[in-house]
């Protein structure tokens, strides 16, 4: 092994479409069923894409414990919501039943504001879960990756960080973005060689640069768009509302680079087994362009099989339509089709794209230090993503 490790990817667009389109196929004939299966497949086809020194990752879960995770997730979701339901019916606050008042209104408004709040913590202990199951699930020459557990501490601590966040305006954003890494990374092993998560919180700052300045360019245009308009009438208006896009657009770029610079810092770094290192290369424009050129091209693609579609629906005699229920599934599964065709390109032109230039912009360093690294024993009670599933966050690729 040398001493110096880049990473490469090898994933091919069409190969990957048709594994897409083909378990999109079974999950929809299985009403959804196949899902877990069809995310097992395409992950071990990403995993086995990327390699180091020549040797490709290897992706072990399976669609069966995927599955058994999910029914045991919902039943645990189920009782928890029938608790929190009866809970809010004892103070009098009802989801279900039809408001005859104004304040009946806001206390619906307001039940449904604590069940959101109430399933939080179980979406942010499903984020450190699914982690944990695809690091769990993760090989590389063998050696298996793995995370302890500590689900519920990332959730106590997530929620607090999100509520400094909050009081203070976004500011501490890098806090939170550091503190929560850290928790997980100093968490993950490589069989016996540990991580180590190092670095300053108050380094990310550097990434919050044009976040800054997108947001003084809306709070400078807002004043100025009140002044301008009061003065200059109509004109000033539109320049105001220009000043305020432009500034919405460079927050939405900033927001970019900053996940872009924190990926780059945080890998930058880890430290594996106290010896091996790693260096993130990712480029902010190169992100964005794949972004913005594949979603141009499945904007146009999907345009034009939409109205094809929709140009047979409206050429087609109402009267033949009327009652016809198998030429109305047809048309349905044309649009359901059409859906999945929208999904796969989306994953081809730019989920596998970004994770192919993050692999090949990824070096490791005194890599010969991973022939001392041994197996370590599996980990135990990972719930295979069920909740993830369930809520339907933390289990993307």
């Amino acid at each position: 092994m040398s001493s110096q490790i880049q990473g490469r990817y090898f994933g091919a667009r069409g190969a990957l479409f048709r594994l897409y389109i083909l378990t999109s196929f079974l999950t929809l004939v299985t009403v959804g069923i196949y899902r877990f299966w069809a995310k097992t497949r395409i992950r071990k086809y990403i995993w086995s894409a990327a390699s180091g020194d020549g040797d490709s990752f290897e992706y072990t879960g399976t669609g069966l414990e995927k599955f058994l995770g999910f029914l045991v997730a919902i039943v645990i979701l189920a009782v928890y919501l029938g608790v929190v339901q009866m809970a809010l019916f004892y103070f009098g606050l009802n989801l279900f039943v039809d408001p005859q008042s104004q304040g009946q209104e806001l206390a619906q408004i307001g039940a449904i504001f604590i069940t959101l709040l109430a399933v939080l913590p179980l979406m942010l202990f499903a984020q450190y879960r699914a982690r944990r199951y695809k690091m769990a699930r993760s090989r590389w020459r063998g050696i298996r990756f793995g995370m302890e557990n500590g689900a519920w501490g990332y959730a106590g601590r997530a929620l607090g960080f999100y509520v400094l966040n909050a009081m203070s305006l976004g500011l501490l954003n890098p806090l939170a973005t550091f503190e929560l890494e850290k928790y997980m990374a100093d968490r993950s092993w490589y069989g016996d060689g540990k991580f180590v998560q190092t670095g300053r919180w108050q380094d990310l700052y550097a990434g919050m640069k044009h976040v800054f300045i997108g947001l003084g360019i809306i709070v400078v245009s807002f004043f100025l768009l009140a002044i301008m308009a009061a003065s200059s009438g109509v004109g000033g208006a539109i320049i105001g509302g220009i000043a305020i896009f432009v500034g919405i657009i460079w927050l939405l770029i900033g927001l970019a680079y900053y996940r872009v610079y924190a990926f780059n810092y945080l890998t930058c770094h880890k430290v594996l087994d106290g010896e091996v290192t790693f260096d993130a290369r990712m480029e902010t424009g190169q992100v964005l362009r794949i972004f913005i050129i594949g979603s141009i091209i499945v904007s146009v693609l999907m345009g034009v099989v939409f109205g094809v579609i929709g140009g047979v629906f409206v050429t087609m005699n109402q009267a033949l339509l009327a009652g016809n229920i198998p030429l109305l599934v047809f048309i349905a599964a044309l649009y359901m089709a059409a859906f999945l065709i929208a999904g796969g390109l989306s994953l081809v032109m730019i989920t596998q794209p970004v994770i192919e230039h993050a692999v090949n912009r990824l070096h490791v360093y005194n890599a010969d230090h991973l022939n001392t690294i041994q197996q370590r024993a599996a980990d135990a009670g990972a719930d295979a993503e069920g909740f993830a599933d369930a809520l339907d966050v933390g289990g993307a690729i």
